[in-house]
């Protein structure tokens, strides 16, 4: 039996426990440690989810030879110094969404671990989210014709940490924070073929006094064979989590929800516990899930990943696709403070995609 993948966790929030509660389901998987720099977190966590090691310092964490992996779910900011130390201990490294603040920090990324020969994954749930996987293979299949406009949404009420309101932190606003998931969920639909263009329309509407940052955007891609792409992200939708797509072809259309169409529909005069990633006031009406992790495809995910380490496999998503996520995003900051189509390949040397909006 080949040995199981050594795992070591950077963070202790919210992602964090996503990413615990879905290698516990990946049975080639082990997580070993847990690293966060602030005090108790990381203990509390280890605790929690039954981790033999935790620390509060990152160079501590690497030196252990029994981590294959290291999971990265620390603000945007950091995603590039972490990544980089990781890749020089000899580590492969699993990065969250986004991939890193700008382009120049995604090369110095993938070319880091090239050289130290690990893989970069990408962590784009979307690829692996069931549902999802099924609306791909109804369009491979033939049966919806040819593809001619794809559409993704994601809507909540806002993030649930400080870091991701901080423009300078995060670098943009909800179209860094979810666009991220729309981009490539396209670029997995549609493999092989270039996006031509990109237009955006961003406004911050509701949280004026939280950021700087947009929390409504629509975008538009084109790709070079005609197919359009539309995207619709918020932080204004109050209820819970809602994420859908639709497939539109020439011979059939295809809806698919992740959430609300899985769900127990539910009412309660007091509220429940938990209905779905986050909701709110849950009293009267609301959507219950069950198997949230599952439906998202976070467990299929890490499966993959640890394969990949394992067996020395070819991620599904890459360091590559990451950057490839990042120009676009770019690009539609671009476009929406000009107001017009920006065409790709984009190069910019913005330190955040932010700057392109809000000069």
């Amino acid at each position: 039996m080949a040995k199981k993948v050594g795992v070591g966790l950077i963070g202790s929030q919210f992602i964090s426990t996503i990413h615990a509660e879905a290698l516990k389901r990946v049975a080639n998987a082990e997580i070993l440690a847990v690293m966060s720099p602030t005090e108790g977190h990381a203990k509390n966590f280890a605790e929690k989810f039954h981790i033999p090691h935790h620390f509060t310092n990152l160079d501590d964490m690497l030196a252990m030879p029994e981590l294959d992996m290291i999971v990265v779910g620390a603000p945007n900011y950091l995603h590039c110094q972490i990544t980089l130390k990781i890749a020089e201990a000899g580590k492969h490294v699993v990065v969250e969404k986004p991939l890193c603040m700008n382009l120049e920090e995604a090369d110095r990324m993938i070319a880091a671990c090239q050289k130290a020969n690990v893989k970069l994954m990408y962590a784009e749930e979307l690829c692996f989210t069931p549902k999802y996987v099924r609306l791909k293979g109804l369009l491979e299949e033939g049966a919806l014709g040819k593809p001619v406009l794809f559409k993704q949404s994601e809507k909540h009420d806002g993030p649930h940490a400080d870091h991701f309101w901080d423009v300078e932190r995060s670098g943009g606003g909800v179209t860094m924070d979810m666009g991220c998931h729309g981009i490539q969920f396209f670029r997995w639909l549609h493999p092989g073929v270039p996006i031509k263009s990109v237009y955006a329309q961003m406004s911050t509407t509701v949280h004026q006094a939280k950021t700087k940052g947009d929390d409504n955007a629509i975008v538009i891609l084109e790709f070079e064979d005609g197919v359009v792409a539309m995207m619709e992200e918020s932080w204004t939708k109050p209820g819970g989590m809602d994420d859908r797509a639709e497939i539109h072809g020439t011979e059939g259309v295809a809806y698919a929800d992740v959430l609300q169409g899985n769900s127990i529909l539910t009412y309660s005069n007091k509220g429940i516990g938990y209905a779905v990633e986050k909701a709110g006031n849950t009293v009267g009406w609301s959507f219950t899930m069950y198997e949230e992790i599952w439906n998202y495809g976070f467990p299929q995910e890490f499966e993959h990943f640890v394969d990949c380490v394992q067996h020395d496999k070819q991620p599904l998503v890459t360091g590559e696709d990451g950057r490839a996520v990042l120009e676009v995003i770019f690009a539609a900051y671009a476009s929406a403070g000009t107001g017009r189509k920006v065409e790709l390949p984009f190069k910019t040397d913005a330190e955040k995609p932010i700057r392109l909006w809000k000069k």
